[in-house]
């Protein structure tokens, strides 16, 4: 059975599937589809050269696949952001 999106979360899946550091399993766990899914709605909703330009950067791409990132996998937001304790910015 496929499911069917409104147009705001097909541009919300687009964007995640174009996005490098977002892996396949955070699309799966917000919109419940697979991998293979998500692979079928970009041919279907994106130009065939477009297209093929996302399967090229995205083929064993390791940040977009879990099990092939030796990078922390817990980790959600960039190593260089500024730790921010209690809701304050720390001062230099």
């Amino acid at each position: 059975m496929k499911k069917i999106f409104t147009e705001r979360e097909l541009d919300r899946i687009i964007e995640m599937a174009w996005e490098d550091r977002t892996p396949f399993d955070a699309i799966t766990f917000q919109f419940q589809i697979s991998e293979q899914e998500t692979i079928e709605l970009m041919r279907y909703h994106l130009k065939p050269s477009s297209f093929r330009m996302w399967r090229q950067r995205v083929q064993g791409r390791n940040t977009k696949h879990s099990k092939l990132n030796t990078v922390n996998g817990n980790r959600f937001k960039s190593s260089r952001q500024r730790h921010i304790s209690m809701n304050k910015i720390s001062k230099r």
